[in-house]
This record gives structure tokens, sequence and C-alpha cells, in this order.
């Protein structure tokens, strides 16, 4: 949670956070660690020492620190109502009479067959496969956070990360729920028939005894064996046949057993064995909440763990890049990861050579690549876009920075603002179909790209 909050203030260095903050959490998580301390318990150091100066300033953030799960309240609620709508049925078939061909905890069975089909679906299907109320209830333990975008950026990235961890807890809930209402039909059935006297019949325009009796005693053969309560043959079922006038004089204790003994062994025995296993995967899940340590940030912190720092890949294409630009660059890596950061400028990858794998490929080990265009050329998919894809591929772990640099663009234009506004949009454009940040000379926003 800590780590994840910090990248989601660490995106773009805005108040309350600086990159002096960075640099300060930075050195005081290396010298708080020995020297063969992992790299990851370098990252989750940082970001425990980040927040000593972070929650102070922010309420959200004390906020979404303090925000956890407790289970006792949701599983109370969900027993509570399972029980409730169970007893709550208010009879199993008109005037106290059991239909035993079409009584209402068939449909309850039925249900409940079809959820487990849809479970060997789910777990047959893509990884993260969800949805209908499972998927909704994962809501539940979504974080409150304020309106600050780096709040909304960590509860985006919260939820993402403990999407598992909050299936497992939401599927806990439903099957306890479903083995509540199973338990409270039971305990219905036997409570009205403490003080109701019911009776069992059957009627079919269709069927007649010989072909309801294998019926029944297919769909009661595993509760019959539980129970030891045989299936009447089907001479005992003609005589309970109900015409248009009959009433049911059949006594209903032993279909009672029945029913219930189906319930248990159908849904509420199943639905235990499944609230444990979700159970059992909640705690397991809560010890390996994962973070994308593949993303360019938690490879750069990686970097700073070992004192490498980030290693930068400046590329200028068509031309090289200017000084003060590159200097910037230098300055600003210098100033975020105290002298660690290692920058290394590429010669200019001349006009048509967007795939030219060699010239392409960064050194090992890199962790950003910046690519210095002319912001003053259209930008074209085919050229500079075929460009970003390749760098995408000889490099796929390193964040990638396209840097445009207006301010030349812009001084000669000075007397036509909407060109320059029309050119930083068609950049844009390509930088947002690309997936890449787009820098164009200001250094706020150029810290910000290089923090990552």
């Amino acid at each position: 949670r800590q780590v994840l909050l910090l990248r989601a203030f660490e995106a773009d260095d805005a108040p309350p956070w600086t990159a002096a903050d960075r640099e300060w959490a930075t050195r005081v998580a290396r010298a708080s660690l020995n020297a063969d301390a992992p790299p990851a318990r370098f990252v989750a150091e940082r970001a425990h020492h980040a927040m000593q100066r972070l929650s102070p300033r922010d309420a959200g953030v004390r906020a979404a620190l303090a925000g956890g799960y407790s289970p006792r309240p949701w599983t109370l609620v969900a027993l509570g109502l399972g029980l409730l709508l169970g007893v709550a049925v208010d009879q199993i078939g008109p005037a106290q009479r059991i239909n035993l061909l079409a009584p209402p905890i068939w449909a309850l069975v039925a249900w409940n067959l079809l959820v487990y089909v849809l479970i060997v679906v789910r777990a047959l299907g893509p990884a993260g496969m969800t949805g209908g109320l499972r998927g909704r209830l994962q809501a539940l333990w979504r974080p409150r956070v304020g309106k600050a975008a780096p709040l909304q950026r960590f509860a985006a990235s919260w939820a993402a990360a403990t999407a598992g961890l909050n299936g497992a807890r939401a599927a806990w809930l439903l099957h306890l729920a479903a083995a509540a209402l199973a338990a409270g039909v039971v305990a219905g059935l036997y409570l009205r028939g403490l003080v109701l006297d019911y009776r069992a019949g059957w009627e079919s325009s269709f069927l007649g005894a010989d072909q309801v009796q294998p019926v029944l005693q297919l769909l009661l053969a595993p509760a019959s064996a539980l129970t030891g309560i045989a299936v009447p043959d089907a001479a005992t079922l003609a005589a309970q046949q109900l015409g248009a006038a009959q009433v049911a004089q059949a006594p209903a204790a032993p279909w009672l057993h029945l029913y219930a003994a189906t319930l248990l062994l159908f849904v509420i025995g199943p639905r235990l064995g499944l609230a444990l296993g979700a159970l059992t995967r909640i705690g397991w899940l809560r010890g390996h909440v994962a973070v994308p340590a593949d993303e360019a940030y938690f490879q750069q912190l990686l970097h700073l763990a070992d004192g490498r720092g980030a290693s930068v890949w400046l590329l200028p294409h068509a031309a090289p890049v200017p000084a003060a630009t590159a200097l910037a660059v230098q300055q600003l890596l210098a100033t975020l990861s105290a002298g660690s950061s290692q920058l290394q400028l590429a010669e200019p990858l001349p006009y048509g050579s967007e795939d030219d794998a060699g010239r392409c490929t960064p050194p090992p080990g890199t962790t950003l690549v910046l690519l210095a265009v002319d912001f003053a050329a259209t930008p074209e998919a085919e050229v500079h876009g075929r460009l970003l894809d390749t760098l995408a591929a000889r490099a796929p772990s390193a964040r990638r920075v396209l840097l445009a640099d207006a301010t030349a663009f812009a001084q000669r234009m000075g007397h036509a603002p909407d060109r320059v506004a029309e050119r930083r949009a068609a950049w844009q454009a390509l930088a947002d179909a690309k997936g890449v940040t787009l820098v164009t000379g200001d250094p706020q926003a150029l810290q910000a790209a290089l923090a990552g």
C-alpha cells in the first residue's frame, strides 16, 4: 500500500511531494539498510520513510493508509441476510401441501448447480475473468480517497493489485450467504413442520406414477442414501396422485427429511467448502499482493537500491540534440538521484533509419529512453511512430519519453500562436497513440518525466 501510494505521488512530484523529498527518501532508505539487503526491501523501506513526510501533509494520504478490511461485519451481514431470507420463505407448497414434483427447493438446488458450473468455467477461462455480483462486490474494498490526482491514481493501482484478493473476499461472502440461505430454508421447514401439518402429493397432466417414481428416485438418491429413507414405489405414489378435487393425505415428514438432506448435500456442504477455500485463498493473497515490478518506475528504484540510479539513453532523431537540452536533462537527473543516475547520449539517428534495430537498441540496463525530435517537423506515423514502435520492441522494459522542445519554434512563431498550439496538439496525438510521455520544453514537465 505504501509503495503504490508513493508511486502515485512521484508520478509528477506535485505538492506536497517534491524532488527534494524524493532524494531524501532515497538517501534515508539506503542508510537504514544493510549492504546485502535485497533491492525489493529498499523499495519498501523507501516508501515507509516517505510516508513519514507525506502523511502529516495530506489527510488523503492518512485516509488511504488507514483504510483496511475487517471481515467480521460483512461476514455477519452475509450470514444474517441469508438466514433471514431462508426462514422468510413462508411455505414450500400451497395450502400446507407439498407438490413432490415442483417444490421451490428444486429451484434453489438448480441455481446452485448452475453457479458451480460457472465457477468451473471461470476457473478455466482467462486469468482475472470475473463478473456478476462477485465483480460488483469488489468495489466494497476500493479505497475511499480524495479527488486529488495522485490519490485517484493510487486507488486505481491498488484496486488492480488487490483484484484477486478482493475477488476471494467477494466469493467468501457469496458462498457464506448461499449456505446460510439454504440453512434458513431447512430451518424454516422444520420450524413450520412443528406447528403445521404438511401433507405430500403430486399432480401432472402428462406423467403417471410409473414415470414419476424413477424421476424422484434419481433426484433424491443421494438424500435417500444419507438418511436411509427410501422413495416410495410406483404403487404408493399412485395413491398419492392428486386429482382436481383431491386433498393431499400422505404424511410429509419423510419428504421434508429428504429435501433437507438434498439441500445439505448440494448446497450447504459445497458452499461451505467453497467458502473455506476462499478463506484460505484470502489468507495467502493478503501476504502476496504484487506490485508491477516490471514497470520502468520500479526498475529505476531497483537501480537506486545499489546506487546505480536510472540509466537514461538520449537518442536524437535526424539532428543533434541541442546542448542546452542535454545539459538540462543531465542536471535534473543529478538532482533527482543524488548523482547516481547515468546519461548516455547516442549518435543522431538519420532520417529513414527508424527500423534499424542496431542503432535503435539502447545499452543494457537502460531504464529510460528519451527520443529527441524536432518540434518544428510534422509528426508522421510512418516515421516517428515507427521509430517509437522500434524502440518499444528493442527495449520493452524501458520507459519512453518523446522530447520535442518547442522553445525555438515558439519564438519564431510568436506572431502565430495558433500554429504552435496546432503543432503541439499533433505531437501530443502521436504520443497518446503510442503510449509515451510528451515533453515540449517545460522544465517541470521534464523533471516529472525523468522522475517517472
